[in-house]
C-alpha cells in the first residue's frame, strides 16, 4: 500500500504564496524553497515520487528538479534521522577540532559518517562551510547552529535532542511567509 504525496492544505497554499512572488511562466524560481518545504513534510528527504510531486505543482519536467535536488547538499535523496547532524568539515572547523566532534558522534552514536541510527533518531553527515568560522568548530541540525562545539557540549545536544524526540528540519523556528 503506498500513501499519496500530497502536501496537506495549509502547506499547498504556502506553495502558491511562493510561486506567486515570480512572473508567470517563470515558477521554476520557486523550486528551492518548494523543496525544503517537501523535504521538511515528506520525512526528511525527497524521494523521487515526491520530487515527481514538485515537478508536477511547478509544471516542470522531473529532471529539472532531480536535477537541482541532486546538486545541493542540503536536500537529502535518502531517508535520514529525525536528527540530520551536519557537522562543518571546513579549514577552520577542521583546525579547531572537528574531525574530533565527528569521531566522538561517531562512538557516541555507534555509526559512521553518512549513516543513521537504528533507531531512525540521528544521521551523520559532514558538510561544506556553513559560514560560521568565528565559531568553529560547528554543526547544524535542522535551522540551529550549534558553535563553539567541545565534546561536552556535542553529548548534551545529543541528549537533548533524543529527549525531544522531534523531527528537526531548516524550517524550525522559520517564517514561511519571509522565507
Amino acid at each position: 500500500m503506498t500513501t499519496e504525496i500530497k502536501f496537506n492544505a495549509e502547506t499547498m497554499a504556502t506553495v502558491q504564496q511562493i510561486i506567486a512572488r515570480y512572473p508567470a511562466g517563470k515558477q521554476k524560481s520557486a523550486l528551492l524553497p518548494v523543496l525544503h518545504i517537501a523535504q521538511a513534510e515528506f520525512d526528511g528527504w525527497l524521494s523521487p515520487e515526491v520530487m515527481d510531486y514538485v515537478a508536477s505543482i511547478l509544471n516542470l519536467q522531473p529532471i529539472e528538479v532531480y536535477e537541482v535536488a541532486s546538486f545541493y547538499s542540503m536536500y537529502n535523496l535518502k531517508p535520514v534521522g529525525k536528527c540530520l547532524l551536519e557537522v562543518c568539515r571546513t579549514s577552520s572547523c577542521w583546525l579547531r577540532g572537528a574531525e574530533d566532534v565527528v569521531k566522538h558522534i561517531e562512538k557516541r552514536l555507534g555509526i559512521k559518517e553518512g549513516e543513521t541510527t537504528t533507531d531512525g533518531m540521528f544521521t551523520l553527515k559532514t558538510v561544506e562551510c556553513l559560514g560560521s568560522c568565528g565559531t568553529a568548530p560547528m554543526l547544524m541540525c535542522g535551522a540551529q547552529f550549534h558553535e563553539n562545539l567541545t565534546l561536552e557540549k556535542v553529548d548534551a545536544l545529543l541528549d537533548n535532542l533524543r529527549r525531544e524526540n522531534k523531527r528537526k528540519t531548516y524550517f524550525d523556528d522559520v517564517v514561511i511567509e519571509s522565507y
